[in-house]
Order: structure tokens, then sequence, then C-alpha cells
């Protein structure tokens, strides 16, 4: 586990320097509960997306539901769901992760290959809002690139491992001039899924990994006292995407529910009858795709006004593109009693569009600066953030229908009894019996605008009190727009000539444009169109107080309001809109330096969290008039108390053994659940909260432990060398009201030599999972709708081997 900066960081903490308050600090003098990852112990931990962080991070859970790229975090219990917010904010290099608004959660995060040549990861919990850009409850994730330097060196490294990984990184620094320095990162990383697909339609297997990364970053020193750094980053991903194991299946499925849960157990029987494990699927999906790109340019400007003030402004712009065509629930269906094969829920690529497109522009000023006398130093500052659509967010998807590509309306037959709206243009006899398929255009915008003004101080008594006060007020507003219609196509009986007939197109929003044909209107999606606009502004604030009875003993005791805003989500008719959440967060804690004959730390947290106005995932159920497949809501529904401890320490013997240890004990309860009250005319007839009043949040496992071991020697003249060893365990948890997520532990392990003979050769052999765990990691959370229970099981075995060469100064 992770306390360390620097690989030498345990023999000498005052190493470890983080800059979790904005400024730099010892990571021993920060009254935050935080873990630190070097770029070193990056690389040994094979990190190359954010998800990776959570198998050895305790307190850091992830949701991989649509898959590790586009994976959702939760720290400390609190969670991300669909169009919500996140609840844990990341940045690189001290800008917020680009927004992204499709249809499932993704993007708010770094992308695919950011974690190639860092200088550390930062992982703060607790609410963070004083001083951080975009509120959140959770924390923040700080990744911090490596700097150019004034050394000229380089490095490139090859990898090759199982399921035939194949990734390239390379590193370039040269100074150009005394006062201009310039350095490029590249990662190539693609590896073969280890879903192993069955169907004999689409790809062999799923959960590959396939992108390519760069990042050019430029320092110069205008002045002595005036520095410019510009950082460029490029992520390009195309993976087959996620795949699910199916485990069960819900004979009380309502409605429609009836058909699919009887597909799915004639899917769960071939499974048993090939004597399929967790890694095998069967998905009769044609082509998918999960298609991702990011870039991001970020410059700060450093000025030394004086020796105490300094003037720091960071601006930034990125974009996030997602295209995605894949089978929601992984099915391989055909209509109970018939050969005739059916999708429940697909997402198709909608030719000329993105299933999002969004870009993000931040702007942040800061003023830091100290008393004469060193004992008062401040941060003030404002922030605003723009988050604006590139066109609309569009995606076609196939529900219930036998469709070889929804995006290109390309579907024939499907499920019997689909129900036709009111306004259809053709309805036939009320008993006729049609084969159909309903697809759903997704056509939405959504602009963001996130600002906040701030600002903390922090006063020192004396060498041994201090206390810290910080506020801040948000401001958010969401201005969303959405045309989103669907298609209804019907086969007619045989008499009637048996074709395939367009029978409806209509709005999604059937509650608020009944009436619209878009058939008889040309196909004007217009006449669907609905703006809604969702806005809250509300303070959060920090109180700490800090005992130092020695220069290497820090107590402190803190109280913060958290927040995080609302969302906006135009699937649901009706309930469209949910509210900001608050929590109120209190934390005591203490971190103590290790000197002498065996160096190292011991920190150690107790949190308590009271949780208001709490948002919360809930199914949505289809009145059989609906023509929905069903819904995922936010509503504002819960109170809850979240508390727990969390320990940290890290020792080294002898100069060459490193030993380090985490621990959280997490304790999560539901403690009032409101489900909204659904107006008569909702296509809607019920809402089913993901939670039991009484029973832990999702994500949340109970204890979650981590124990390292490096060793580091010298071989004499001949190299240098190093093993580590990482053993996790993460206790049982639930991915809903339903889904289990069992009990796992892994063991992770690295050997390797350094500068072999001089030559600047490293070589090293890794192997993660060793024991070959088969363990969940999420579930597709359609068993009351669909009666679907599936789950995305984490990789196995992965092992291999990497070469580099270190080059230049």
């Amino acid at each position: 586990m992770p306390a360390l900066a620097q690989s030498s960081s345990a023999a000498n903490p005052d190493e470890i320097i983080v800059t979790a308050r904005r400024v730099e600090e010892r990571l021993q003098d920060v009254p935050i509960s935080m873990t630190v990852y070097s770029g070193d112990q990056i690389e040994k931990r094979n990190i190359a997306v954010a998800s990776d962080l959570a198998l050895t991070t305790p307190s850091l859970s992830v949701n991989t539901r649509y898959g590790p790229e586009k994976a959702t975090f939760s720290l400390r219990g609190f969670n991300q769901d669909a169009a919500a917010a996140p609840t844990v904010g990341v940045y690189f290099a001290d800008v917020v992760g680009v927004r992204a608004q499709g249809g499932t959660a993704g993007g708010n995060t770094v992308p695919a290959g950011a974690f190639t040549d860092l200088q550390n990861v930062q992982i703060l919990k607790g609410p963070q809002g004083t001083l951080f850009g975009r509120n959140t409850t959770g924390g923040a994730v700080l990744l911090v690139p490596a700097k150019p330097t004034d050394l000229l060196e380089a490095s490139i490294e090859g990898t090759y491992g199982n399921y035939d990984q194949k990734r390239v990184q390379a590193m370039f620094n040269v100074p150009l001039a005394d006062t201009f320095k310039v350095r490029l990162a590249v990662d190539r990383n693609k590896r073969d899924g280890y879903m192993k697909n069955h169907s004999g339609t689409g790809p062999d297997a799923y959960n590959d990994v396939d992108y390519t990364y760069v990042r050019l970053g430029i320092v110069a020193d205008l002045t002595p006292d005036l520095e410019n750094y510009t950082l460029f980053h490029y992520s390009d991903s195309d993976t087959n995407g996620y795949a699910s194991h199916y485990e069960d299946c819900n004979p009380a499925a309502p409605g429609l529910g009836a058909f699919t849960t009887l597909a799915c157990s004639a899917q769960i029987a071939r499974q048993t009858a090939r004597g399929d494990g967790q890694l095998d699927v069967d998905v009769g999906f044609a082509d998918p795709r999960i298609h991702l790109r990011t870039w991001q340019v970020i410059n700060t400007t450093t000025w030394q006004a004086s020796d105490t003030l300094t003037i720091k402004n960071i601006a930034s712009y990125g974009e996030y593109r997602e295209q995605a065509a894949f089978s929601l629930y992984s099915d391989n269906f055909t209509v109970p009693g018939t050969t005739t094969p059916f999708q429940y829920i697909t997402l198709g690529i909608q030719p000329g569009h993105d299933a999002a497109a969004e870009s993000t522009a931040t702007e942040e000023l800061q003023l830091q600066g100290r008393s004469a006398d060193g004992k008062f130093n401040f941060v003030v500052g404002g922030y605003l953030e723009f988050s604006r659509p590139i066109g609309y967010n569009q995606q076609r998807t196939g529900i219930y229908g036998n469709c070889t590509d929804p995006g290109t309306l390309s579907c024939v037959g499907g499920l019997p009894f689909i129900p036709l709206p009111a306004n259809a243009l053709f309805t036939g006899s009320p008993a006729m019996t049609l084969a159909g398929a309903i697809i759903s255009e997704s056509r939405t915008r959504l602009a963001f605008d996130n600002h906040g003004i701030f600002a903390q101080g922090t006063y020192n008594f004396s060498d041994q009190f201090a206390l810290t006060v910080g506020g801040r007020w948000t401001f958010d507003t969401i201005n969303g727009y959405a045309e989103s219609n669907r298609y209804t196509y019907g086969t007619l009986p045989a008499y009637l000539g048996g074709s395939t007939v367009l029978f409806a197109r209509s709005c999604n929003d059937s509650l608020n444009h009944p009436t619209v044909n878009l058939i008889t209107n040309g196909g004007d999606t217009s006449a669907c169109g609905t703006h809604i606009t969702n806005k809250s502004n509300k303070p959060t604030w920090l109180i700490d107080l800090d005992y130092k009875p020695t220069p290497d003993m820090l107590f402190y005791a803190k109280y913060a309001r958290g927040y995080r805003q609302g969302a906006v989500n135009f699937t649901n008719p009706g309930i469209e809109t949910v509210g900001p959440e608050r929590v109120d967060a209190y934390e005591i804690g203490s971190k103590v330096t290790v000197r002498g004959s065996i160096p190292g730390y011991f920190n150690i947290a107790l949190f308590y969290n009271d949780f208001q106005d709490q948002q919360i995932f809930g199914a949505l159920i289809p009145k059989a008039s609906s023509g929905l497949a069903g819904g995922a809501a936010l509503i504002n529904a819960g109170k809850s108390v979240i508390k727990g401890i969390e320990v940290d320490t890290g020792f080294t013997l002898f100069n060459h053994l490193r030993l380090t240890a985490g621990y959280t004990y997490l304790d999560t309860k539901l403690k009032s659940l409101v489900v909204p009250t659904l107006s008569a005319d909702s296509p809607f007839a019920a809402i089913l909260p993901n939670g039991d009043v009484g029973g832990s949040l999702t994500y949340s496992p109970k204890h979650k432990v981590s124990l390292g071991a490096d060793f580091t020697a010298e071989l004499g003249d001949f190299a240098g060398f190093n093993a580590s060893a990482l053993w996790t365990y993460t206790a049982k948890q639930m991915a809903d009201s339903v889904a289990v997520l069992p009990s796992y532990s892994l063991l992770n392990l690295n050997a390797g030599l350094t500068n072999i003979g001089g030559t600047g050769f490293d070589v090293t052999v890794f192997a993660q999972n060793v024991t070959n765990k088969k363990y969940r990691v999420a579930s597709g959370g359609g068993w009351n709708s669909s009666g679907i229970l599936d789950f995305m099981y984490g990789a196995p075995r992965m092992y291999g081997i990497r070469l580099k060469y270190n080059f230049g100064q």
C-alpha cells in the first residue's frame, strides 16, 4: 500500500511532498487522510486507467458497470450513479477531468494512459470543496505529471504479457535553454480481452485494452519570478467494451420482463451445458465498440510577486467524445419457444453523431500568501468552469428487437406484443399479434456552469497550535435540452404480407408530448423539445485545529461541510431532475513520523459523516402501455450515516526492506428512504430505490486491507535488485439491493534488475492476481426490471516482462 511518494520516503518521510492544500507541503504536516503513490509504484502496479487505483487503495471503490475506462469512483461510501455529478473529483495537473454527459456514466475523470510518467498520485478522503474546483462530497484524486526538468534524459520501455499484452512507453526530456524545458511522454497499450465469448457472433473476447496516449509538457521561465507551464495530453481508447456473466433470473419480473426472464433462463442453460466459468460470456452483438477520445490543454502561470505573495493562474480547455455500440446486458436471447433472435437493449452508433461530445473550459486564479512573521498563510481565489455540448449527444438504442445495427435503424421482427402508442399511424386489430422493436433515439444537449469563490487560511498560534478556517460559495447551473424520440416497428402477420413496418414515431417524453406524431410531421424532432434548468448555490466550509507536540507528531480535529450539485436526466419523464446533496463530515486523526534505526510513519483517522438529501439510484418499472424497457432514476431519497477508521503505516528495516500496511473500516447505514410519488399519467408504474433502510450503501465494503513489502539491494557492480509483493483484501459489498459482490483477496508480485552491468537496461517480471481469483466488480442492475442478474468480473492472473532502457543524465 502506499503512502510513499518516493522509493526512499519511508527512510526519510520528509521527502513526501504533496499539494493537497494547493501548496507544496510535507505529507506528515497535512491534516488530511490521504494515500500517495509515487510514479514508481504506479508502474509496479501496472496502473493504466483510473479504475486500477481502487484495487489497492483502502477507502476507494469503483463501479465498472460500463467498463474500466468509464468507471466511477466511490470514496468512504459516497457513490456516483447514472447521470449524477461525481462524488470524487479527479484532477490532472490541478484541473478537473473533462466532463461528459452521454447516456451511460463516463468521462469526468482522466483518460486511459494518463498514469504514464507521473510524479505521484494523491487520493484525498472526505470533502475538499473549499479549495478544489468542482464541489464533491467524497474526496479528490490528484494526478501530478512529471514536470520538465533541466536534465537531458530519456527512457523507452516495452512490456509483453499474457493475453498478448503489448505495451510501449517512452519519455524524452530536453532543456532547450536554461529557461525553456520540454518533456514528451507516450504510452501505447494493447491487450486481448479476458471474457471469452461463446455466441459465435461478434468478437471472441471482451474487456480488452487498446489505447494510445501522448503528453507534451513545456516550462518557460519568462523571468526569475515568472514561470509558464503548458501541458497538452491526448488519449484514444478503442475497445470491444465490457461483457457480463449471467448468474440468475427473476421469475417475478413485471411486464415484458417475463419474456426476458425466460430468455435469460435459456441463456444460463446454454452456459451450464457448455460448462462455462465466470469469465465466459454469451453475447450475440455483431459489432461492439467503445471509442473514447479525450484531449486537454492546461496552462499554469506562477508569479512570485514578492517574498510573501504568489499569484497563480490555471486555465484549461478540453474535449471528450464517445461512440458506443454494445449490448447493455450482454445477452444472446431468442423469443421464448422459438429460434427467433431478439436483443433486450443494444446501443448503436448513429452515423455522424457521438453518444457524448462535451467541451470543458476552466479558469482559476489563486493568491497564495503569508504574513511577514510566518504565522499566517492563506489561499484566496475564484473558479470558473464552463462545459458546453459539441453538437447533440445522440445515440440510437434498440429495445426488444432483432437489430443487426440499431444505429442505422436496421431491425426486423423481435419480441411479440410490442405496445403501440395511441397516436400510431396504423394500429390494426387490437387483438393483432406483432413481433416488433423499439429504437429509442436519444438527442440531448447539456451545458454546465460551475463557479466558486474561496478562501482558506491557517494561523499558527505557536509552534504547537494552528487553526485553519476555509470557506467557499459554489454556484451551479445545468441547462438541458432534449428532442429524444422513438421508432416503433412491427412485423405484420403473414396474411398482411409479413413485412416489417414503421407503425409509429413518437416522443420519448410521452408525459409532456403525448400527441406528437413524427411520421406525419415529417420527422421534425423539435416538436419533442423539452428545456430543463437545474440551479443551486451553496456554501461549504472547513474548520480544523492542529496540535504538534513535536515536529514529528500531528494531531488534528476538523469539521467540513460538503456539497454535490444536482443533475438532469431526460430519459425519465416526470422525474428528470434531482437536487443537490450535502454532508457534515467530522474527523480526528494523527500523523506520527518515526526516525532512528527503523524510520517510518503511522497515520490514523476516525471519521463520521451525516449525509442529507442523498442522491440514490432507483430502477424504474414501466407501465405495460409505455413501450419503455425501464429506466434509471436519480432521486433525493435518503439520509445516511457513514463512519469508520483508516490506518496507514510504513517502516523501513535494515535500509533494504520497506513494509507498508493500510486498513479501512467502513460502516454505512441508510437511515431513511423517501420515494417520490409518480404522477397518474407517468409512463412508469413504480420506482424501486437502490437500498434498504437499515442496510449499507452500495460499493462500500466494511473492511479493506492492503499489505506491502519492497526489498532493494545492490548486487555488486552487476545490477540493483528489487522485489515487491502486495496483498489486498476487500470485504463483501453490495452493487445494488440484490447483487452481492463477495469478498476477495489479490496478490501482486514484481522482481527486477536495474542498470544491468552499467548499461542502463532494467528488466522486471510481474504477476498480478497471482492466485487467479475470480472476483465480481459490478452488476448490471436489471433484476427488478428485466429479471437478469449478471456480474462483471475483474482481470484474472496477468503476468509479463518489462524491459526498459534509460539514457541521458
